[in-house]
């Protein structure tokens, strides 16, 4: 018992919901996360910072207020939040079009677009709208983010390279293959390599040495500050900077200051559905990270809560002159990892990454851009996720279509165009699904209560009684093929007297389901054919006793399946009623 007291989440909902309840015992786990995890930020922060169009230093000011804000408001006890892949992606795409990269406007622009992302997000917590987070299915983020991975990967070849932009074809690259900056693609090979090595084999290596697997894994996901602070060195003392290889340049010592420019309201208008959209999509991946992390540790999150920490990140970020971020998660695993029991860790690696601003940060100036492009294409390449897409078309060809559509959507139309069209077929295969209804006349398991489809299983039917159960919701989109189905088992079983509908499979029936119902049922009392209901669930009940058609043309209503068949079973009439019956 008191080992799972220990593993309750320490918190609950509110601001430091998880502080009121804070224990001694976890400080030190929360000490050595943070050092840990501020480590780890540094390079992926100005890697992610650059994939945005943005100065490599605003990777780490974003680093700085959103962990603390989301440590304010967040209910995940593991979450790290930051800049990450897919909203810098998110931001240079949607920005492009408005102001050019690397201009004050552009800056402008992704401030703004942190800001507007962050007030969404909170208001958005404040009216309690977590289930926002099911408009966004699995096959269409795992698509958005293959897809949004393939486009990261093609971004940074330039920067591995050392090309100043893409060649428009591979044909074209092989003709002007002397165009390649050779120091600059040596320097990024062995660099990949390093980390290539330090993600598949180093922990193993480490374990063969004697090191703790725990230890072994977590010096592995380090590797990439080793590969840093070995780059800087070469560039130094082989002054590659002056043989043409990129650098970062100088960077301001110090911490940002608040910012705040007035807004041209045209601009606001514009970013508007971009703010929505890395809104919707870093609160699905957060809280998805969230989730999956809350589960190994058995605890829980609160997905309101989630909006208002992610909020208060953003905003955050937007104040010191930061560009959107969320939920990471090779951060958050590595936060886990290092010992983190509360977000408490977050706020120590804020407080270290502020120390490093303000003493050693322009050593940074002398790290070669390849490097930081390199730490992005091998943390990026697993998010292209073929697994998924085998397993979903195994298994479902509509979800491995959507997922295939929405990767390929957004390669060819875009972010916001693959979004969309990934939302636009899950809705689309949703109504597929539902307008093939299975309807399965059903019969007794001989000697049970139980009953089951008549063409999979042997079993007992009633005489002049015909028991078919939907096994849909009757919505617009099938009522055709209910009542195709029902007619047919009628032709089949020409004979009966006694219609019994089997409902526990029916959550909701609409206005167009229930005109046909009404429709079906007066032409069977006119064939003198008797329509009964089972199992109708409490909810669908409230909605029907009103109704003339549960009122005026179904026959009686029976608790169960059970009953209704042996009531109906024992029923005995004649051929035919008289016609005032």
């Amino acid at each position: 018992m008191l080992e799972n007291r220990r593993l309750q989440p320490p918190g609950g909902t509110g601001i430091l919901a998880w502080a009121r309840h804070y224990r001694r015992a976890w400080l030190s786990g929360d000490l050595t996360a943070g050092l840990v995890v501020s480590v780890m930020i540094i390079p992926q922060s100005m890697a992610y910072a650059m994939l945005a169009g943005l100065p490599v230093q605003i990777g780490l000011y974003a680093s700085l207020l959103p962990l603390i804000g989301y440590a304010l408001f967040g209910s995940s006890m593991s979450l790290s939040v930051g800049p990450v892949a897919v909203t810098g992606l998110m931001t240079a795409t949607l920005l492009a079009p408005m102001a050019a990269i690397g201009s004050d406007q552009y800056l402008q622009l992704a401030i703004w677009l942190a800001l507007l992302s962050g007030v969404m997000l909170f208001v958005f917590g404040l009216l309690r709208l977590g289930f926002l987070a099911n408009f966004l299915s699995h096959p269409v983020i795992s698509g958005f983010i293959s897809g949004a991975a393939i486009l990261i990967v093609l971004s940074q070849l330039p920067h591995l390279l050392g090309l100043a932009h893409l060649p428009a074809s591979p044909m074209q690259l092989l003709t002007d293959w002397q165009l390649i900056n050779s120091l600059v693609l040596g320097l990024g090979l062995v660099c990949l390599l390093l980390l290539l090595y330090a993600r598949s084999l180093l922990a193993g290596h480490l374990k063969r040495l004697g090191f703790a697997q725990e230890l072994a894994t977590l010096l592995a996901r380090l590797a990439p500050i080793v590969v840093v602070g070995l780059a800087m060195a070469v560039t130094v003392l082989g002054q590659l900077a002056e043989r043409g290889v990129p650098v970062v340049g100088s960077l301001p010592l110090g911490l940002p200051s608040l910012y705040w420019v007035t807004p041209d309201l045209g601009n606001l208008r514009s970013l508007m559905l971009p703010a929505a959209l890395i809104s919707l999509v870093s609160f699905v991946e957060s809280v998805s990270i969230a989730q999956s992390l809350a589960r190994h540790k058995r605890q829980s999150i609160d997905a309101n809560q989630e909006l208002l920490g992610l909020g208060a990140a953003n905003l955050g970020s937007g104040l010191v002159g930061g560009f959107a971020v969320c939920g990471g998660f090779s951060r958050s695993v590595v936060n886990v990892e290092a010992g983190a029991n509360t977000p408490l860790a977050g706020v120590v690696a804020a407080l270290i990454i502020g120390l490093i601003l303000l003493t050693i940060a322009p050593i940074f100036a002398h790290l070669p851009l390849v490097v930081l492009a390199v730490i992005i294409l091998v943390a990026v390449t697993p998010l292209i996720d073929l697994a998924s897409l085998k397993r979903a078309w195994r298994y479902d060809r509509a979800e491995g279509l959507t997922l295939f559509s929405t990767a390929a959507g957004v390669l060819l139309l875009g972010i916001e165009g693959g979004i969309v069209l990934g939302i636009c077929l899950s809705i689309a295969a949703q109504l597929w699904r539902g307008s093939r209804p299975h309807v399965a006349v059903v019969g007794r398991v001989p000697g049970t209560q139980y009953f089951r489809n008549t063409k999979r299983h042997l079993v007992e039917t009633a005489p002049h009684t015909l028991a078919l159960r939907i096994d849909e919701n009757v919505f617009f989109a099938n009522t055709k093929a209910i009542e195709f189905s029902i007619l047919k088992a009628l032709r089949d079983y020409p004979d009966t007297r006694e219609v019994l509908l089997i409902m526990s499979a029916v959550n909701h029936i609409d206005g167009t389901g229930l005109d046909m119902l009404s429709e079906l049922t007066e032409g069977l009392l006119e064939r003198d054919v008797h329509v009964h209901l089972a199992e109708v669930k409490g909810p669908l009940m409230d909605r029907l006793e009103s109704t003339d058609w549960l009122k005026q043309q179904v026959r009686e209503v029976f608790p169960s399946t059970h009953i209704a068949f042996n009531t109906l079973g024992s029923l005995k009439r004649p051929a035919a009623l008289p016609e005032s019956a």
